[in-house]
Order: C-alpha cells, then structure tokens, then sequence
C-alpha cells in the first residue's frame, strides 16, 4: 500500500496482460491450426462453439470476479478470516455451477446446435464433439480460473505470468500434436486445451501449498462451502453477464447470417476468425482492467482512495493506447491477418469487411471496460452493469436484427460501432463526476 502507483500499477498490468494475451494468442494460432490444417467447416463449427465457451468463461468471472472484488477489499483491510471463508464459499459456487452447466448440456446440448447449425448435420456433429470435451471439463476450467483470481489478489502476479507462458506454449503444442500430428480434428484442439488446464490446476495448486503468505488449502476443510453466495454473484454478475452479452450477439449475428446470407457456412467460418482476432485484442484490455481492480479495491479498502484514482487514470491512458493498436491493425493490416486463418480469398475478403466495420470506434472500448471494472473494486455493480450490459444486452440484439433486416449482411458489422457510439455517451454521463475528479487531480499532482 506504500510502493508508488505507477510502479505497482505497471508491475501488475504487464504481467496480467502477458498472462491474458498468452491466452489470446493460443485462441488465434489454435483457429490457424483448425482453418488450414482441418478445414473451412471445421472453423464454422468453433465459430459454432464460440458462444458456448464464452459461457463458459462468464461463468469462471462470475465466480472469480466476485471473489477477488470481496477478497481484495478483505486482504487491504488486514481481515484474512473473512477473506478465507470468501474463498471456500468460491469453491463451493464453482462445484454447483460446473454440475449445473453438464446438465443442461447433456439434456439441451443437440438440439441447440442443430438449430444454429441450419440444418447442416455434419456442422453441428462437429461441434457437439468439440463441446461436450470442452464441457465435461468444465469444473477444471472454473477452479483454475478461481485459483488464478485468488493468487493475482494475493501478489503473486509474478508467478501466474510464468505459469501461464508455460501453459499456453503446452497447449499449443498439445493441439499441433492433436490437430496435425494425430490427426483428431478439433477434438483434438479440446483435448490440447484440457490436457493443459489439467496441469495447470495441479501446478497452482502446489504454488498455493509452498506459498508463503497465501490463504491455506486447509482453510477449505474448515470454512463453509456454501456461505457468501449471494454477494460473490452479485459483485460477479456484471462481469459474468459481459462475457454472456458476448456470446448472445456472437449467437445473435450467426442467426442473422442464417437469415440474410447466401453463403452462410463460409460467413461463419469468416466470423470465427474475426471473434479469435477480437479475444486477443479484448484479453489486455481485460488484463489492465483486473490489475485496476485489484489495486483500487485494495487501496479503497485501506481508505487511500487518492491511490486509487491515480491507478484509474493510468489504467485508463493504458487502454486507449491498446485500442488504438488494435482498430490500427484491423483498419490496414486486415488482409494479413485474415489470410492466417483461410486459403479460400473470399473468407479473407469476409474478414476483413467485418474488421473495419466493427473495429471503427473501438478506441473507446478499453477505457469504458476499465471504468467498468474500477466501479466494480469499490463494490458498485450497478455502475459496472450500465457500463458493460447494456451494449451487449439491448443495444447490439436490437441493432443487429434491425441493421440486417435494412441493409443485410453489412448492417450486422454496421452495429457494432454505432453501439460503440451511444456506450460512450453513458460512460461520460454516470462516469463524468470520477472522470473530472481525476482530471483536477492530476493537475494538483502536476502543480
């Protein structure tokens, strides 16, 4: 709580955006893997998949992000007995989620993907093989991502970093040997994928036993799996529903493809590589914004809101700074990246169409996703729920069905910057006091 903003602030956002981007880029170079060396239909049917796994993911924030919001304020304020019965309550929440989530599986799983598929069985076959590994395994996707959460809060930012370059190169080399090498298809980039979430459970684990510091495993015999619930969810909601609202407008724009474009399966395999490339440019974003959040609920906690406003700001400059690489790249250097995920040109044309539709104001992104998330570490998810809800939830849903239905497949991409547009206006409305608050104190900082 003494170490100097910048320092601390940069210490823990660099190494949790090398941890995220690893995450990313294993995202992209597993979609090359699938589009050259399985095939066009195979990238449609991760495409497919891709709102189930972001499922999958809002449900690991939901029990995650909650977690660290409550453990970081507990951790600031010296009370380590409540922040022990916050964690063995996480564990708890991530069991009953990851049973919950192999139910609904198993009983709606089919038919769903039939019908997003569009008839096509052979699509849809492919995709509920992908999944249902991906699915089972879900309870070793949570814990590790609760554990990550934990351990980031806890100042062994270092430590995650390296552990996940180890992991991410595994897996990648994992699903060359899957894809490529064996010859599985995609089941054997989930494979890959669980394989290396198996390990890296077991590794975090033993960081947690030899780590000195850290809240003990015993604490999860001593304290009640089931307490907590409730204020986990709901300083996770907003986050979790993020990630959903992610998946609802993937699901929702393959929808409107299905209904609005002649060659659906090769828009869809385009889009697929559209959503891998816009992950890895989310996950630093998302990087910078946790470091934020463990920084200002900390601070927050221990009363030193000055500290915490300055975190925001240098998050904030971070952010745009990221985005403006990112719309850059996607605006001029389309046709390359484009091209790694298809030999068909005419998937290539298709990514690149959508990236400058969709990337056109998406300098804001970063900035409003960090503001987000310092509402969220002062434990105001109403705040956070209006800054990252209502885009993926009202706006873009409506937008997509109306653009599509006026200008067919180009007013899909259409949506998303002017959904960009009107969520830049509510963060300068309800963000406008915080804001104005960090500009007058920068300038006493600088005087």
């Amino acid at each position: 709580m003494t170490a100097p903003i910048r320092r601390l602030f940069l210490s823990n956002a660099l190494t949790m955006t090398m941890v995220m981007s690893m995450g990313g880029i294993l995202n992209v170079v597993d979609g090359v893997f699938v589009g050259r060396f399985v095939g066009d239909e195979a990238l449609a049917a991760v495409s497919l998949a891709f709102p189930a796994v972001m499922l999958m993911s809002a449900l690991a924030a939901l029990a995650g992000g909650g977690m660290s919001s409550i453990l970081a304020r507990y951790l600031g304020a010296g009370d380590r007995v409540a922040a022990a019965r916050v964690f063995a309550a996480a564990h708890g929440l991530v069991l009953s989620i990851s049973a919950l989530l192999v139910l609904l599986w198993a009983v709606f799983g089919r038919a769903l993907l039939d019908e997003m598929a569009a008839g096509n069985a052979q699509l849809a076959k492919t995709t509920w093989t992908y999944l249902s590994i991906l699915i089972w395994a879900a309870p070793v996707q949570l814990m590790l991502g609760l554990h990550a959460d934990a351990l980031r809060v806890e100042g062994r930012a270092g430590a995650m970093a390296a552990l996940s370059v180890l992991l991410n190169l595994l897996n990648i080399g994992a699903n060359w040997l899957g894809i490529v090498t064996l010859g599985l298809g995609i089941a054997g980039s989930a494979l890959g994928t669980v394989a290396a979430q198996i390990l890296g459970l077991a590794l975090v684990l033993a960081v947690r036993a030899r780590g000195r510091g850290l809240l003990p495993l015993v604490i999860l015999r001593q304290e009640r799996w089931g307490a907590d619930w409730r204020r986990i969810i709901n300083l996770g909601l907003p986050l979790c529903l993020s990630f959903l609202g992610i998946a609802l407008v993937a699901s929702v724009a393959m929808l409107a493809l299905r209904h609005h474009a002649a060659e659906y399966d090769r828009l869809v395999a385009a889009y697929g590589g559209v959503t891998r490339l816009l992950s890895l440019a989310f996950l630093p974003q998302l990087a910078i914004a946790l470091a934020l959040q463990g920084i200002a609920g900390q601070n927050s906690g221990a009363g030193r809101n000055d500290r915490a406003m300055a975190a925001l700001r240098l998050a904030m400059a971070a952010a745009f700074l990221w985005c403006v690489v990112v719309a850059l790249t996607g605006l001029f250097a389309g046709q390359v990246v484009g091209g790694w995920f298809s030999s068909d040109p005419q998937v290539t044309i298709a990514i690149v169409a959508m990236l400058r539709s969709m990337l056109a104001l998406y300098v804001f992104a970063g900035p409003i996703l960090v503001l987000a998330m310092y509402f969220q570490a002062l434990g105001q998810p109403g705040r956070t729920a209006a800054l990252t809800l209502v885009k993926p939830w009202l706006l873009m849903p409506v937008m997509i069905v109306g653009l599509s239905t006026a200008f067919g497949v180009k007013g899909i991409w259409l949506a998303f910057p002017m959904a960009d547009g009107v969520v830049l206006l509510i963060a300068l409305v309800i963000g406008r006091g915080i804001l104005l608050a960090g500009k007058a104190s920068g300038m006493e900082d600088a005087a």
